[in-house]
């Protein structure tokens, strides 16, 4: 009897071990292999209609007193909008801006519906980024909490409109700071949207202003219904050249895209002893669209390793000193590399000094160079 109960016992163990290693490896598969959910299969979906759209500068030109007494997106914006094929609009708002003037928030709304109403018109999809807020390592608890109040309050104001048409891009360009503090803060701030509104795609990016390096070091959030952002404006020695507000850095001009060595300018003295000289040694490598897609596609491995849907809400470059030719070659190959990774793709900007237009946006301001660079053909 003592030897059948020992028996009995015997088989229990092993078959609880057995259960237990069938659960083990069905968890290790599911972590290799995961079967999405509908809310991230939804979240794909949503950020592949997001591709082909551009941001209009015009709600976060906090230097523009006029700022709120602008209609800077018409009917015309709209049909020449339709018209070159791009499917969404990014609307960045100086929320904290409006704050700090203690400009009520209504007016900023004023100003927001009348877009919302005109990209449900046109079928145009809709992206609100909180821009220019002031979070870092030291003030992030207050500035936290200062995003999430207001995107409760935008939130709510726009609950009845479709996520289908409408995302919320919780802060633009978080600074070089901590990447597990920044990841926190976004973690609440998406945790505290998910209270008001369960069903809206966020779009979420890294620290160090929407670094695809950051990013590929960081683990995804818990939330199933976000989509991840980079920026991309490589190489920063072309797409920025001689902008002031970056440094001299970027002093140097004249810089073609891509790469040609019996045109590529002398260095600007003031570039010494700045990262500007690394990257000025470096063009002749990075200049060119292979060198685009080789970066793009560190960012891309990290979200399919995660299996994440993923965009590029930024990227275009500074056009005052670059000849229109490179910068339509520039554009033209940003978006080839995008697609090739089958990376959703939104161009900074519409109509100020990144913009495609020599002059006010329209057909006829728009060059040949790039009419093509960006896929119009005419016939749209």
């Amino acid at each position: 009897m003592h030897k059948n109960i020992q028996n009995k016992s015997v088989i229990q163990t092993a078959s609880l071990v057995i259960a237990m290693l069938a659960i083990i490896v069905q968890v290790s598969i599911a972590k290799s292999n995961p079967t999405l959910g509908q809310e991230r299969v939804l979240a794909f979906k949503r950020a592949k209609s997001l591709d082909n759209g551009i941001s209009v500068s015009w709600l976060e030109q906090t230097w523009n007193p006029n700022i709120l007494n602008e209609d800077k997106l018409t009917k015309a914006d709209f049909e020449l909008l339709k018209t070159l094929g791009f499917k969404s609009i990014r609307l960045p708002v100086a929320f904290a801006f409006f704050e700090s003037k203690n400009i009520p928030l209504e007016n900023v709304f004023n100003r927001i519906d009348k877009v919302v109403k005109l990209c449900n018109l046109y079928g145009i999809k809709l992206i609100i980024d909180y821009h220019y807020g002031e979070i870092n390592d030291n003030n992030y608890l207050t500035e936290t909490l200062r995003a999430i109040n207001l995107w409760l309050k935008v939130a709510k104001h726009y609950s009845k409109q479709s996520p289908d048409d409408l995302f919320f891009e919780l802060y633009n360009e978080p600074p070089h700071m901590n990447p597990q503090i920044w990841k926190d803060a976004a973690y609440n701030m998406v945790t505290a949207i998910r209270k008001e509104d369960k069903k809206r795609t966020l779009i979420v990016g890294a620290s160090n202003y929407n670094s695809i390096y950051e990013l590929s070091r960081t683990e995804r959030l818990a939330d199933e219904n976000i989509i991840y952002t980079v920026h991309f404006y490589e190489p920063f020695l072309f797409t920025h050249q001689g902008a002031t507000w970056v440094g001299d850095q970027v002093a140097t001009t004249g810089v073609p895209f891509p790469y040609i060595a019996d045109k590529f300018p002398t260095m600007n003295p003031k570039t010494k002893g700045t990262w500007g000289e690394t990257n000025y040694s470096q063009y002749r490598s990075d200049g060119n669209e292979r060198s685009m897609v080789d970066k793009l596609l560190i960012v891309k491995k990290w979200a399919n390793k995660y299996d994440v849907p993923l965009i590029c809400t930024e990227y275009g470059s500074y056009k005052k000193y670059a000849d229109e030719e490179s910068r339509c070659r520039y554009i033209k190959a940003i978006r080839n590399s995008l697609k090739t990774l089958n990376i959703p793709g939104i161009m900074w900007e519409y109509d100020s000094d990144f913009s495609i237009f020599n002059g006010k946006p329209s057909l006829a301001n728009l060059p040949d160079c790039m009419k093509d660079a960006i896929g119009y053909n005419g016939k749209k």
